[in-house]
């Protein structure tokens, strides 16, 4: 037997209540699969929403029976033994499932002439009533992902309040996304669509959603916008990605974004909250997140700028260059690294890997926090115990323990700000600070020759 299996405590039986609960969700799982297969639109419509309810409400209930009702605190037993987070048969299952969602999404749900949807047709047709409701009109592939994604966010973040109610950090930032998915990523758009305005999500920002400063969509919220709102999203995309991103990001670190308002970011924290664990800390990683990440966020702001030198006349030879490459971004990174590999691949490989290394959002944001910010997590070494417990949760793949040992401030890129190596220390050696910035790169222990020399 391993010492891993050794140092851990046995894994407790499941009891009736919690087989229970299974068993309703189990039961959602079969009836939302049925609806795909169902010629009875009604029926089918009925499956849709008893399966959301099944889903929805046993994964509460189970979320309550597992967390809500013990002692507060974060419990890291067992997890690496565990088949559905410990890269078992389980999280493969999973990860299979969810990239398969991602590929019949993204690939073979655009609707044809007759409005049929693929093999996703029932499932969007179960929403046309909330919809016309919503949005008045019929619903679409882009909607029944939406649903999908809010409900996963609402749920799961149901699940982290009551997992983590001892720290108000953690549930006021669990709230946060909770509201800005609900809110701003889901029915505000629906809203504006049943006014017959543009799309817009008032949350996501250039870089990452890129094409929010393509000169097309700019023309396109100009005139279907109108005078005052058009003008006023563009005005609002172009200061929040050039002048708030950079002052909020100088006071508050890259976490206000990453951690508090994106949906990306949400449905990591909520939804992948078992998987943060899994996360790679070797340097190898880090190395590898250093290559891919910043080429990403040089190859959109070349685009974009390619495309407003073709746009605007002074080149217009770089059209049938710019479009191409947009396009190739678009399926590359906009789908294929976001969707399929940032969310299904969270079984195997954690929750923040799109935001680790893919995310051009992420790379602006880090590289602000790196040299210009006021946040970082300061350490008291004299007080570790080298448990390890702040490097486990870290979802981002930054060894804390390290840090944390040397007594060194975490002036980190990749730094979400999360917060969780703070709420899993059980001594209170990190702490979250936007202090100012003189003085941020000094720990709070001094620092002998032998560990510069290691350092350098």
């Amino acid at each position: 037997m391993s010492s891993l299996a050794l140092s851990q405590p046995p894994l407790s039986d499941t009891s009736v209540t919690e087989k229970m609960l299974l068993t309703a969700i189990g039961l959602g799982l079969l009836a939302l699969s049925t609806v795909a297969f169902d010629a009875d639109a009604d029926r089918a419509r009925l499956s849709f929403y008893v399966a959301l309810a099944l889903i929805s409400g046993g994964t509460l209930a189970w979320a309550w029976l597992k967390f809500g009702r013990g002692d507060a605190g974060v419990k890291q037993d067992n997890l690496w033994l565990r088949s559905s987070t410990g890269r078992g048969a389980i999280a493969w299952i999973t990860a299979v499932v969810l990239t398969g969602f991602y590929v019949v999404l993204y690939w073979y749900s655009s609707p044809d002439d007759q409005g049929n949807f693929g093999p996703f047709n029932q499932l969007v047709h179960a929403l046309d009533p909330f919809s016309q409701w919503l949005r008045h009109k019929p619903a679409d592939q882009w909607l029944l992902y939406g649903t999908f994604y809010t409900l996963a966010v609402l749920v799961m973040g149901g699940r982290a309040l009551w997992k983590y109610r001892h720290s108000p950090y953690q549930c006021i930032r669990t709230v946060s996304v909770m509201f800005f998915q609900l809110g701003f990523a889901f029915l505000l758009p629906g809203l504006l669509l049943a006014f017959q305005k543009p799309e817009y999500y008032f949350s996501y920002f250039w870089p990452l959603k890129y094409d929010y400063l393509f000169p097309g969509t700019v023309s396109y919220l100009l005139k279907d916008g109108g005078p005052g709102l058009g003008v006023f999203m563009v005005f609002w995309g172009v200061v929040m990605s050039f002048i708030g991103t950079p002052i909020l990001t100088y006071f508050y670190g890259k976490r206000w974004y990453c951690s508090w308002v994106c949906g990306c970011g949400g449905l990591a924290e909520t939804a992948g909250d078992p998987y943060r664990h899994l996360s790679d800390k070797r340097r190898g990683a880090w190395r590898w997140e250093v290559r891919i990440i910043y080429p990403i966020l040089v190859f959109i702001v070349l685009i974009t700028a390619l495309l407003w030198l073709a746009a605007s006349g002074a080149a217009p030879s770089l059209q049938p260059v710019a479009e191409p490459l947009s396009k190739a971004y678009g399926f590359a990174i906009g789908s294929v690294f976001s969707g399929v590999v940032g969310v299904g691949f969270y079984p195997l490989l954690g929750n923040r890997v799109w935001c680790r290394f893919g995310c051009p959002m992420a790379a602006y944001l880090g590289l602000l926090q790196k040299h210009f910010s006021r946040f970082r997590i300061t350490t008291n070494g004299a007080q570790c115990i080298s448990c390890g417990n702040c490097s486990n949760v870290c979802e981002m793949g930054i060894d804390v323990k390290q840090y944390a040992q040397r007594g060194e401030p975490i002036i980190r890129a990749s730094c979400v700000g999360c917060g969780m190596c703070s709420t899993a220390c059980p001594r209170g050696v990190l702490n979250l600070e936007n202090g100012p910035r003189k003085g941020r790169y000094q720990g709070s222990t001094l620092i002998h020759a032998d560990s510069l020399r290691i350092l350098s």
